[in-house]
């Protein structure tokens, strides 16, 4: 009668063919001849599920933070410290400019539908907005809204210094300096003296690194500064802080 061969059989808990006469499993380190697993010696690596679950729970955690924070960028208020494309999107009740209403008046009562605004009313309106963008650094906001302001100011059929000079400066705010120097240079045909047509030129021409045209624009807003400020026109007024930092700038 032939002896029985000691490799014969497999292992309970994995199903490997045994090997040889080793006292446990080469494959999973159960003992020969018993149904659980030996308890795995510390620094051997781990196994089936054992090796998946702390990468599937590394897993999770990322989908809960990436979560958090897409939730927070799409509910933040307009003027927050995020301004991701989301945060850029109009709504009905803060960005009524572009969802069908002008903002909220200062008396607390729901500003006119835009629709019912005069063109002259609705660029004045989006180049406020734009400033006020731009002045916080809400770079995509700006680049939202400007598109739809720069056609609003193209729209109107006879635009008055004050308007050319909004044109302008939504211009250099999006980098666009040969509109803002063409704004500049159609004011200063019809008055050469107006203050925000010299220093709308002035810094039309720093954005082209044009220190030259600058300079000029610069000596020519300081000769007739004081002249034009003493006709109190209403431009200058509305515009005095933004006249007066010009005037700073020229005489360094």
């Amino acid at each position: 009668m032939t002896a029985p061969n000691a490799s014969a059989g497999f292992c309970a808990a994995c199903g490997a063919a045994h090997s040889g006469g080793a006292p446990v499993c080469h494959s999973c380190g159960t003992p020969r001849g018993q149904g659980r697993p030996a308890l795995r010696q510390p620094g051997a690596p781990a196994s089936g599920a054992a090796a998946v679950l702390p990468w599937g729970v590394a897993f999770v955690a990322l989908l809960a933070l990436v979560a958090m924070f897409a939730g927070k960028n799409f509910g933040a208020a307009k003027g927050s410290g995020i301004d991701g494309s989301a945060n850029s999107l109009p709504t009905q009740a803060v960005d009524g400019v572009a969802a069908g209403a002008a903002p909220v008046t200062q008396g607390g009562g729901p500003a006119p539908n835009i629709a019912n605004l005069s063109p002259s009313e609705r660029a004045n309106r989006l180049y406020t907005r734009i400033m006020e963008y731009a002045e916080f650094g809400k770079v995509d906001s700006v680049a939202f809204f400007a598109p739809m302001a720069m056609a609003s100011h193209e729209m109107l059929e006879n635009p008055t210094a004050d308007e050319r000079y909004h044109f302008g400066r939504i211009a250099e705010v999006t980098n666009n300096p040969a509109v803002a120097r063409a704004q500049a240079d159609t004011i200063l045909q019809r008055d050469p003296e107006n203050l925000l047509g010299l220093l709308l030129g002035a810094r039309a021409a720093r954005m082209t690194s044009d220190a030259a045209a600058a300079r000029g624009f610069d000596q020519r807003l300081l000769k007739v500064l004081q002249a034009q400020l003493a006709t109190g026109r209403e431009e200058y007024q509305m515009h005095r802080a933004e006249i007066d930092r010009a005037a700073a700038e020229a005489r360094k």
